[in-house]
């Protein structure tokens, strides 16, 4: 799993790739922690190239989003396909996110 995080004009942007599974999730926590400083800006997650996300992943995911709206901010996922959206799809998270 990589992640790239820069923020820029106060939008913030997350690449991610590979596989988020559960041993690179303690990672992707820690590594996300400047997205969960700044909720209450727009924050948009690129997914182009994740192939694979865990449960503990998504959990994380889920508390951005709800810090996120809490605070006026925004969350977006972007080029969520194939086996990833599956999960959100299987999980009935995909209702409660917003995706381009």
């Amino acid at each position: 799993m990589n992640i790239q995080i820069k923020e820029q004009n106060g939008t913030y942007f997350a690449v991610l790739s590979g596989w988020l599974d559960t041993n690179e999730s303690t990672l992707f926590m820690e590594d996300i922690k400047v997205l969960e400083d700044n909720v209450e800006k727009p924050i948009i997650i690129d997914c182009t190239d994740l192939e694979y996300i865990c449960s503990l992943a998504l959990r994380s995911l889920l508390k951005l989003k709800k810090e996120s709206a809490a605070k006026g901010g925004s969350l977006i996922l972007k080029n969520v396909k194939g086996e990833v959206m599956n999960i959100f799809n299987l999980t009935g998270l995909a209702k409660l996110f917003d995706f381009e």
